[in-house]
């Protein structure tokens, strides 16, 4: 041990004179967390980070044995899970892990927006957040049809008609993701080419960015809630709590990854029927829900292009809800932002019920 500390020492030394590590660790000596009735929701965060880490670790694990190509791809997936050591367990973590993250980073966000955690100084938080949100949804889109099996490759078929709806930018879209007309070899690759290199790298610019927003700007405490004090210190109280936060999480995790192992269906047949029953992952069942219900047409307008039009401008509204709500920028409250928060819930959750128990 005595030998190992002028070792320790000298590492120090030599990162210092090239990093500012001392004056890192000061600030995070320095810097606290509020402490009151809602701290709780802060973790959720955390825990969406922890999944997103899990899934880049997953993902390069997976990505040494998968074959991107229309023959190989579910031939690749079926030896991962027989044939590679634990192979099964990385693609049950991998799958579990970027289900998990969805949910948590619903969670964070709600939470954000009920606690008023965009109001200025923090518009730029929120924004990142929300495009944050559209990347992760993106993971999840074109990470499902890369196993190539029968629910995989119709519900990307469908999945992939959706938007051509939309003015303008529908056909493109879907030409980009499919390349060609038909969901094929070029699909294949573009979404995996897109799951793996596009998304990650906007994905890590996008965090990096957050989490520098909230290093400097601190958490956000809900308007008309009492502080106590005093504050936590965020070194090393909160972040002992983080990490406690980021271990039971892995115990779900892997909890879920050892009882429900991922499975793989039939290898999926292009010239085959579709099969009755497909639906996307959980996240994406509210919007195929609203299509579900509503009308071919109505009032001679195409029912898809009322959705697709509806959620673009949900999208655009919730992207923007720090410059449209004023009232948050003067520490007053706005309940109509409240109300509007809580009905959304409720929607996503009446449709992910009614698409659960295909009402």
């Amino acid at each position: 041990m005595s030998r190992f500390l002028p070792v320790a020492s000298s590492v120090y030394r030599w990162l210092e004179q090239r990093l500012p590590v001392a004056s890192v660790a000061d600030y995070f000596s320095k810097k606290v967390v509020p402490r009151h009735k809602h701290s709780f929701w802060y973790y959720f965060g955390g825990l969406t980070l922890f999944f997103f880490i899990i899934q880049l670790i997953s993902g390069i694990l997976l990505a040494l044995y998968y074959n991107p190509t229309q023959e190989h791809a579910y031939e690749s997936v079926r030896i991962i899970i027989n044939e590679v050591p634990y192979g099964w367990l990385i693609r049950s973590v991998h799958s579990w892990s970027a289900n998990l993250m969805v949910g948590t980073l619903f969670i964070h966000m709600f939470s954000a927006l009920f606690m008023r955690a965009y109001r200025k100084p923090r518009e730029l938080m929120w924004v990142s957040g929300v495009i944050l949100l559209f990347v992760t949804l993106g993971f999840g889109f074109t990470g499902y049809l890369l196993p190539w099996d029968t629910m995989a490759y119709f519900a990307t078929l469908i999945g992939t008609e959706v938007p051509k709806t939309l003015p303008i930018v529908g056909d493109w879209g879907v030409s980009l993701l499919k390349g060609s007309g038909e969901v094929g070899a070029e699909t294949l690759i573009r979404m995996y080419s897109i799951h793996i290199i596009l998304l990650p790298l906007v994905a890590l610019f996008l965090i990096s960015f957050h989490l520098i927003l909230n290093q400097i700007l601190g958490s956000s405490v809900p308007i008309g809630t009492q502080v106590k004090d005093p504050p936590v210190p965020f070194f090393p109280n909160f972040l002992y709590r983080d990490l406690i936060s980021w271990v039971l999480g892995f115990l779900v995790l892997i909890s879920l990854s050892i009882l429900a192992p991922w499975g793989l269906g039939e290898k999926a047949d292009p010239l085959a029927s579709a099969p009755l029953g497909i639906k996307p992952e959980w996240y994406f069942w509210p919007l195929y829900q609203s299509l579900k219900i509503i009308p071919p047409t109505v009032f001679s307008i195409n029912g898809e292009m009322i959705v697709n039009g509806v959620l673009g401008i949900m999208s655009l509204f919730w992207l923007l809800i720090p410059f449209i709500d004023r009232k948050a920028s003067i520490e007053q409250k706005s309940r109509p932002f409240t109300v509007v928060g809580a009905a959304l819930v409720l929607y996503l959750i009446l449709m992910i019920g009614f698409a659960y128990f295909d009402i």
